[in-house]
């Protein structure tokens, strides 16, 4: 039985939003379909098709196939960077090299051009990389992380890329997951403002304004929801622990943590939503027609178009690739991430549709959402320049840009634990010992989706780390002396342990133990040794299990994963400013049985909202 539009806004009880209010929604999309439907009437299948297919760059057998294929959208994926350098020119002469080639096409229908800007424009040597999302969810601050997101359109403009995979409005409830840090939190009440204001940032007060790109809400649904044991196969008979697995919840459940948070973002018009790799109850999103047409179109008012994951469809349950697309087009999918088999998907999507496995009627309606949206950016308009905008490039990397982005990391700065007034730090201490792997390690505080798809440790791009900020800080006379494993803090007036995770993405977070490494505690036990106070600075992508330094330390400020500018923990370390950031998710005791958020062996060593001040 279906659910009316006004009935799921009441079943979404977990964003203050009323079944009255469920009416009252602009129309950002639809209002372009005398446009783009009299535009569809005149394409062929082929071209239709080829609106619906998206490439990555990386694997595009020639430029010509541009043309040849009618493509509608390409990608950069996590790795996917030009073969020239991971620069701003490189970046630009890309993107304006494939798009002047759709341009010289007989239709000229320009390309989105999508990547994963998802902490800054991140792919890039030099953008500013904000702090990622799950510390942004601890500043509450829905007008500062608007900022964040506006500068980062700001940077991508600069190359002309005009798509970014943003806002992620996982809701996730067991920190084990490799992609916890994507979240803003478990609470989908705390989401909803943030989606609308990374929404309103990256697509400005109007898409067609040359500054603005489209956003894309992802990854519905459920995917922060998954069961332990139920990832993605690893190819040798075991699985990831939770990345992609099954979200295993009666429908009301699902509906009020795991689709309330977009119903906001919807109505603020962004324009595309990604569905997740994960199931719900046994179902792939990317063919579950129930969740994909009937719920987020037809009673949410989706007007937008879907995009899949990256080979998303290649997971389907099915005979054949060819069976994966009629499944998963059928079920509501609108344009196709195929990042090497766009030509089967071209060839394999026409076939379908020649045996009536997926209707005419299902390929206008996913062309018209795409084209839609393509005029509401205002690209149809052929006086409207799609390439690099000038003043965009000037500001990339700027100063201007790194002070919101350090205002940004002090405000997601949660002080958890403060005993006698350990912090703030004084700027004429006659010396502070620093150590830890995270204290003088960019890539380190930056983590995944930085440069690369999994992130590095290193000088992988330009910012400042938490050790150059603190050296900045100080007074002449302050000496800071840095030992990695913490060694040689006798004598010291205080220590810093700046401990927690290395970069990672996707599965390849997933994790069984999330205490701290023992080379982590070993830098709190060799300051400690020395008899002075000692602060740890946790830099990590979801609360660790923390028990082994506890009763050692006297301070403990949750950094998460701060980005280039480290400046902002300084800031909070020297008082520069007060701690204001709260908790997003529950800090979970070493002694819990389950880590899964609501399980009877949960618990709670800091709870939500927890956060010190000075």
């Amino acid at each position: 039985m279906r659910t009316t539009r006004r009935e799921f806004f009441a079943l979404s009880g977990a964003v203050a939003l009323s079944a009255d209010a469920a009416p009252a929604k602009a129309h950002f999309f639809t209002p372009f379909d005398p446009q783009a439907r009299t535009l569809l009437a005149t394409l062929s299948l082929d071209e239709k098709i080829g609106q619906m297919t998206q490439p990555d760059q990386l694997f595009l057998q020639s430029l010509d196939d541009i043309e040849k294929y009618h493509l509608g959208s390409l990608l950069s994926g996590g790795d996917s960077d030009p073969k020239t350098g991971n620069d701003l020119v490189s970046w630009t002469e890309l993107y304006e090299r494939y798009q002047k080639r759709a341009l010289a096409a007989k239709r000229r229908i320009p390309l989105l051009y999508g990547i994963d800007a998802v902490h800054g424009n991140n792919n890039l040597i030099g953008a500013v990389c904000f702090p990622q999302n799950i510390g942004l969810g601890c500043t509450g601050n829905a007008k500062l992380v608007e900022q964040c997101a506006r500068i980062t359109a700001l940077e991508m403009k600069a190359c002309g890329v005009n798509w970014a995979f943003s806002p992620c409005l996982t809701a996730p409830q067991d920190i084990r997951w490799g992609r916890t840090y994507e979240g803003y939190s478990q609470d989908p009440a705390v989401i909803a403002p943030l989606g609308v204001a990374v929404t309103r940032g990256l697509q400005g007060k109007s898409l067609n304004d040359p500054l603005s790109v489209v956003g894309c809400a992802k990854h519905f649904a459920g995917d922060g929801g998954t069961f332990w044991g139920t990832g993605q196969p690893k190819g040798n008979g075991e699985r990831y622990p939770l990345d992609q697995g099954d979200t295993r919840l009666d429908e009301a459940t699902f509906r009020k943590l795991h689709l309330s948070q977009y119903i906001p973002s919807i109505r603020a018009g962004v324009g595309t939503i990604m569905p997740s790799y994960s199931s719900w109850n046994g179902i792939k999103c990317s063919a579950n027609k129930r969740l994909l047409t009937e719920i987020l179109k037809d009673e949410m008012g989706f007007e937008g178009f879907l995009i899949s994951d990256y080979g998303a469809l290649q997971q389907i349950p099915a005979a054949n690739f060819k069976e994966q697309i009629a499944i998963s087009i059928n079920a509501g999918m609108d344009m196709v991430m195929v990042p090497e088999k766009y030509v089967d998907f071209f060839t394999l999507l026409k076939e379908n549709v020649a045996e009536n496995k997926v209707p005419m009627a299902r390929i206008d309606d996913a062309v018209t959402r795409i084209l839609r949206v393509k005029f509401a950016m205002g690209m149809m308009d052929p006086k409207t320049d799609l390439m690099s905008i000038p003043s965009a490039t000037k500001a990339f990397g700027s100063a201007q840009h790194r002070e919101v982005a350090r205002q940004a990391v002090r405000e997601s700065q949660v002080l958890l634990k403060n005993e006698k007034k350990t912090l703030p730090i004084s700027r004429s201490a006659a010396r502070i010992h620093v150590g830890g792997k995270c204290a003088d390690d960019l890539g380190n505080q930056c983590g995944g989706w930085t440069i690369t798809w999994q992130g590095q440790s290193g000088e992988t791009t330009k910012g400042t780390t938490i050790l150059a900020a603190m050296k900045k800080a100080i007074s002449p006379s302050t000496q800071i002396r840095f030992a990695k494993d913490g060694a040689g803090a006798e004598g010291a007036t205080i220590g810093v342990a700046i401990i927690g995770e290395t970069p990672y993405a996707e599965s390849a977070g997933d994790r069984v133990d999330l205490h701290l490494a023992p080379e982590d505690v070993a830098v709190v036990q060799n300051m400690k040794r020395a008899g002075i106070p000692v602060v740890a600075v946790i830099v990590s992508g979801r609360p660790m299990l923390i028990e082994p330094i506890l009763d050692k330390v006297d301070a403990i400020l949750a950094s998460w994963l701060p980005g280039t500018e480290g400046d902002g923990v300084s800031d909070i370390l020297f008082g520069a400013f007060k701690p204001s950031g709260k908790l997003s998710f529950t800090w979970p005791s070493g002694d819990s049985t389950s880590l899964h958020i609501g399980d009877p062996g949960y618990k709670t060593l800091f709870a939500m909202g927890h956060g010190l001040t000075y």
